[in-house]
């Protein structure tokens, strides 16, 4: 399990800068750039009905789409610690990103 570190505060599985969610989807398929990734997985609060009874951890499984990140092997993360970033006002997905990936 790679250790996650959250600042996406608006995100509905966010604990404390973690992720309550166990496990996140990484886009980001043609990415060269850590600004062209995005957390898939991201939810607002409050605009769903979804209710989050995950525990905040610091594991979490990360399946990755960004082939072209030397963390990337058979779409899975192998990173022992990545950042997910974009801050508190985010509202959508495509405005957060990895901030750990590194192009081959």
């Amino acid at each position: 399990m790679t250790q996650l570190d959250c600042t996406v505060t608006s995100c509905l599985y966010n604990r404390d800068c973690l992720c309550s969610k166990g496990d996140i989807t990484v886009g980001g398929r043609d990415a060269d750039r850590s600004g062209e990734t995005c957390c898939e997985s991201f939810c607002e609060k409050g605009t769903n009905t979804l209710n989050s009874t995950g525990h905040a951890g610091t594991g979490v499984e990360i399946e990755c789409e960004a082939c072209r990140c030397i963390h990337n092997e058979n779409c899975k993360c192998t990173a022992a610690h990545i950042g997910i970033g974009g801050g508190s006002s985010v509202c959508q997905c495509r405005e957060t990103e990895c901030q750990d990936f590194r192009c081959r």
